[in-house]
């Protein structure tokens, strides 16, 4: 149900006229819709897009909820999902973009040396990158923020500020290639603005 199989695929020069890839990264108890809503919108623009893990298996994802009178998220088992590759399997040359869904996944994810490999490759080569919610956990642990603009799930703004970065309360902040929002309610911008950077980067035919 994933989309076509990355060894199939090449990147946005491929000569064989396959799509532009977008990756994404993320793992167990990411949330369903910061994964599965831009996996989709992808998929339906026409990019070829593949899931990275630290391993192939089947993800386990979470629902994080917003209720009355209720001090912080809540959580709720999501939908599963599987892996198209683990993350020692990612040529990051192959694709033309990453997006990084929040949930709990970054945090554990950021102290995966292979995984900060990837985002350093995406970052030095100035690729489109979408994060949103926890998501920019992983480009302060990969020291991508440090001067940038960046929106996250608003009680990380101390840990946006510890990474360099500037933080903005606002639905979508675009600073470059950097698109970041701050969770699923603002998803229409996230994608919108994204989308904008990659057709610019990575058009499609």
């Amino acid at each position: 149900m994933s989309g076509d199989s990355a060894e199939d695929t090449g990147n946005a020069a491929d000569a064989g006229g396959a799509p532009p890839a977008v990756l994404v990264v993320t793992g167990d108890a990411a949330e369903s819709l910061e994964v599965l809503y831009p996996y989709q919108r992808l998929l339906e623009e026409g990019y070829t897009v593949h899931i990275a893990a630290p391993s192939r298996k089947k993800l386990r994802f979470v629902v994080h909820d917003f209720e009355e009178d209720y001090d912080t998220y809540t959580e709720k088992p999501g939908y599963t999902w599987p892996a198209d590759l683990a993350f020692t399997e990612v040529d990051p040359g192959r694709y033309a973009a990453l997006v990084l869904p929040g949930g709990r996944a970054p945090e554990y994810l950021r102290n995966d040396p292979e995984l900060r490999k990837i985002l350093k490759a995406f970052f030095d080569a100035d690729k489109p990158v979408a994060q949103i919610c926890h998501g920019p956990l992983l480009t302060a642990a990969a020291g991508g923020l440090a001067g940038r603009r960046v929106t996250a799930y608003p009680a990380l703004e101390i840990d946006m500020q510890a990474a360099g970065a500037v933080f903005r309360d606002d639905e979508v902040v675009v600073d470059g290639t950097l698109v970041s929002s701050r969770a699923w309610p603002d998803h229409p911008g996230w994608m919108r603005a994204f989308l904008a950077v990659l057709r610019a980067r990575a058009p499609l035919g």
